[in-house]
């Protein structure tokens, strides 16, 4: 039976963090059965991009120090590492740290940041789409992965939780490639999942102290849930904590592929949860994105009409030009190579967009909306994908 503790926070006050995230381990049955002493872990962060920790995008230093202070106080070696949207390279993450207040809070606490940026490409066993993967080298210098991600929607994937959060061993920009090799949801949530089982984390831990709803994860509306989830499945703590913010975990896609794959049993009643049940904590439910699969009119109506209605009810990417920066991040990190900068703003050719909405989620200044039909919800039943 898998395990999930689910502990009140109210704020990022390091003694309340890392109370609660004392009582996830002990709700856990105690780190001795996941770690050992004189291990090196590498806490393996959601750094998306270049944001302070008050914007609500990443996981927070309080957060990341309480629980690497846990580990270090019991005789751990610590690690940070992330690979963050775009290349991966020192330049972007050393900003990345230093902007996310990451880089900080590990020089005052002796945690160790990665800076190595080579890549391996290794068998995959068990995998169902990524039979080889290519993820960042560290992960071979080290004993232990833990996951520590934030909780958020996704424009994608409607949820981003503790699986997910493992796409981040994939380095930035094979991350784009894998998006243009697997465009349809289907696919896709498989490769996460198949990701998150190429390097599975002993232990999970989820930043629920302020979420984010909407238009996430990067550029949605932060809203405080005051909770610290941990779990050693990444798959039993996604269903929790998406039960925590009313979010029917049947509707995400990496969740139904846990099921399908035999990882998560599909009674989600046989969760064992630890500490305060989801349905105390009595939250409106978040505001969720509306996810639709690249193919979504198939069987729904005669083949010959399936790409025109494709073409004109599939959600779009929307620039604000007003709000641009012209930075040109979005076109950089395109993986269908779609967004061109013209006069130093972004324009896309909407008949090769595979809608991975990586523009939305990259773009500093969230002038880029995801736009849908209205006539989309006539064709469009809910139907779990």
């Amino acid at each position: 039976m898998n395990t999930v503790s689910l502990q009140p926070c109210d704020q990022y006050q390091y003694l309340e963090v890392k109370e609660a995230i004392n009582k996830n381990i002990e709700d856990l049955g105690g780190l001795t059965k996941y770690v050992k002493p004189k291990e090196k872990i590498l806490l393996k962060l959601n750094l998306l991009m270049k944001k302070n920790p008050e914007e609500g995008v990443t996981t927070h230093p309080i957060f990341v120090k309480a629980l690497g202070d846990i580990l270090k106080e019991y005789g751990c070696d610590i690690i940070i590492a992330d690979s963050p949207g775009g290349p991966f390279n020192k330049t972007l993450l050393r900003g990345v740290y230093r902007v996310c207040g990451i880089e900080a809070m590990a020089e005052h606490s002796g945690f160790e940041l990665n800076y190595n940026t080579a890549e391996i490409t290794k068998p995959n066993p068990g995998a169902e789409i990524l039979t080889d993967i290519t993820a960042i080298e560290v992960l071979e210098q080290v004993d232990k992965v833990i996951s520590v991600s934030k909780l958020k929607t996704h424009g994608m994937m409607k949820f981003t939780g503790a699986v997910k959060n493992m796409y981040g061993i994939v380095p930035g920009l094979i991350k784009a490639e894998y998006h243009f090799q697997y465009p349809e949801l289907k696919n896709f949530s498989n490769m996460l999942v198949d990701v998150c089982n190429y390097k599975t984390p002993v232990l999970s831990f989820m930043d629920g102290i302020i979420g984010m709803e909407g238009e996430g994860p990067s550029a949605g509306d932060l809203r405080k849930v005051g909770a610290v989830i941990g779990s050693s499945s990444p798959y039993a703590l996604d269903v929790v904590a998406c039960q925590l913010v009313n979010i029917d975990p049947f509707t995400v896609p990496t969740i139904l592929r846990s099921v399908e794959r035999g990882l998560l049993d599909q009674d989600f009643a046989k969760i064992n949860i630890q500490g305060i049940l989801p349905e105390n904590f009595m939250l409106e439910p978040f505001k969720t994105p509306d996810i639709v699969d690249l193919n979504f009119a198939k069987g729904r109506v005669p083949q010959f009409l399936e790409g025109p209605i494709n073409s004109v009810l599939l959600p779009k990417p929307t620039f604000d030009h007003e709000q641009c920066i012209s930075c040109g991040d979005c076109a950089k990190v395109c993986p269908a190579q779609v967004i061109r900068m013209k006069n130093k703003k972004p324009y896309a050719d909407l008949r090769n967009c595979i809608r991975c909405f990586c523009c939305q989620e990259l773009c500093p200044v969230k002038a880029v909306h995801v736009k849908h039909s209205l006539l989309k919800r006539l064709f469009f039943s809910g139907k779990k994908d």
